[in-house]
């Protein structure tokens, strides 16, 4: 797997994110991200293999960075959670960016064409996959990448999470990391959903957050269903 070239000039690189935080945004468990970007050592409980990381965090930090959480968006698709499945993927990604000649293909535009093509038709080279497991990874790979807005160079510049489970989806939003040190915000606009919530806490009225945001109060609940329901 590639490793990350931080570039101290792009907030993309810079880290943001802390476990924990990144897990909540993508609506996985802290330990399936971590077996992501840290890798799996040998368990003699389970017997299961160690395994390489997916994603190259930058060292020392304990953080991860926009891009990062990008690639774990990207990477959920896959449903790499067992150590086997988790392998595979990483050597059907390596695979795909020989062949592409390219780095960090989970950012690239690529995973829309032949990039996304080329890792799902090595996968199931590697791990056997169902015609279900791999329409399911297919339609979920589509709908991950359709959820990144990305800069003139085509690399990603915004996500929109999904929703929680049980959420109106609606991508009110956004993951930047040039607004607000990338936590979550309101779409088109640079508050943060944090923001609003402690002014509701704070006793103020709903139409009068959102009046003063010059926000919809429907954006203004989306972003406490956000907050509240991960």
């Amino acid at each position: 797997m590639s490793t990350a070239q931080v570039n101290a000039d792009d907030h993309r690189d810079s880290p943001l994110y802390t476990f924990s935080a990144a897990a909540r945004h993508l609506g996985i468990s802290p330990r399936t991200l971590r077996y992501w970007i840290v890798g799996r050592s040998f368990s003699r409980r389970s017997r299961a293999a160690p395994s390489k990381p997916l994603i190259r965090a930058p060292a020392r930090t304990g953080l991860i960075t926009f891009n990062n959480l990008v690639e774990a968006h990207v990477l959920r698709a896959f449903r790499s959670e067992d150590a086997g499945r988790m392998a595979a993927t990483g050597t059907a990604i390596e695979n795909a960016e020989k062949a592409l000649g390219t780095d960090r293909l989970l950012l690239r535009e690529e995973m829309n064409t032949s990039g996304g093509d080329m890792v799902l038709d090595a996968l199931g080279k590697l791990y056997e996959l169902s015609c279900s497991d791999r329409l399911g990874i297919r339609q979920m790979l589509s709908a991950s990448l359709q959820r990144i807005e990305r800069d003139d160079e085509g690399l990603p510049a915004r996500l929109y999470p999904f929703a929680p489970r049980g959420v109106p989806d609606n991508r009110t939003i956004a993951l930047d990391p040039e607004t607000a040190f990338g936590r979550p915000t309101i779409a088109g606009s640079r508050i943060a959903t944090a923001t609003v919530v402690a002014r509701l806490d704070a006793g103020d009225q709903l139409d009068a957050v959102a009046d003063e945001y010059g926000l919809a109060a429907a954006r203004v609940v989306d972003a406490v269903l956000y907050e509240r329901a991960r």
